[in-house]
């Protein structure tokens, strides 16, 4: 994870360099991608939960969750977020917020039907380490400079970027670099993503204890979700890098666009903490 924020470091650096040396006015459109960023970032857990249309419930409406939520925030010495239940049949679960005292756990009714109380909870401890390691900030400064490039491609040009005497040629290169410099942001964006959900799933087994359980509920997900229509995965698929499993996966698992590592990569690495731990998968 930390060679990939580098990367994008000296990509962005890369980038702004570009930018000056052709006389582009870059104040402007960093501000612009700057307030898009923050807003993301500040906004994100209200327009998740919308998107899903989740409800927040107490711990006398849902005292089991509040309960399994409570021993979890309690051993890993963290905030308890707010507690939310989205009323669908998709099986999935998913963390959201700017910080541990501004987060936001969220469970399908669909996942609570499906998986047993001990695999739930390996479920929850994945999310809850998304929200201690801040893995929302993180992936919105991640994510900073595609949103940078991408408003240069779409409006810099309009705006008086660029030496307009050396006509138009300097115009089409910035455009073309942008479009590149956007497209390898998004790419290292996923990957990043894709080591995030790893990193969530080590915490989680080690937190519980219980990697089995996991893994056991991560293969129930990702086998009653194939059965769910497409059109129904389809409407929520905006929301897979907050899933613990995305809702509808590209045809190559492997693929540099996915936001989750493939199923069988997690199960191994569970396994692996399995056999640290001393118990059978």
């Amino acid at each position: 994870m930390t060679g990939v924020m580098a990367l994008m470091a000296v990509l962005y650096l890369g980038f702004m360099a570009f930018l000056i040396a052709y006389g582009f006015d870059t104040i402007f459109i960093v501000v612009i991608a700057a307030a898009f960023a923050v807003a993301q970032w500040y906004y994100s857990d209200k327009l998740a939960l919308a998107a899903m249309g989740a409800r927040e419930v107490s711990p006398q409406q849902a005292p089991e969750l509040h309960g399994m939520i409570d021993r979890l925030v309690a051993m890993a010495d963290m905030p308890k977020p707010r507690v939310y239940i989205a009323d669908m049949e998709m099986p999935n679960a998913f963390a959201t917020g700017r910080s541990p005292q501004h987060s936001a756990v969220c469970v399908t009714t669909g996942i609570m039907r499906r998986i047993n109380a001990e695999e739930l909870e390996g479920v929850l401890a994945h999310e809850l380490s998304h929200v201690a390691h801040r893995d929302v900030a993180v992936m919105t400064i991640a994510s900073f400079l595609g949103v940078l490039a991408g408003l240069l491609t779409r409006w810099g040009l309009f705006f008086g970027g660029g030496n307009r005497n050396n006509g138009a040629l300097p115009f089409l290169v910035i455009w073309l670099v942008s479009i590149v410099v956007a497209a390898i942001s998004f790419v290292l964006v996923r990957i990043l993503s894709r080591y995030r959900e790893l990193c969530a799933d080590r915490s989680g087994a080690y937190l519980t204890g219980k990697p089995s359980e996991l893994a056991s509920a991560l293969t129930k997900i990702s086998g009653d979700m194939a059965r769910i229509p497409t059109r129904d995965l389809r409407s929520h698929e905006s929301m897979n890098a907050f899933f613990i499993a995305p809702a509808l996966k590209s045809q190559n698992l492997h693929s540099l666009f996915a936001t989750h590592p493939p199923l069988e990569k997690r199960l191994e690495q569970l396994a692996k903490i399995s056999a640290e731990l001393g118990r059978p998968m």
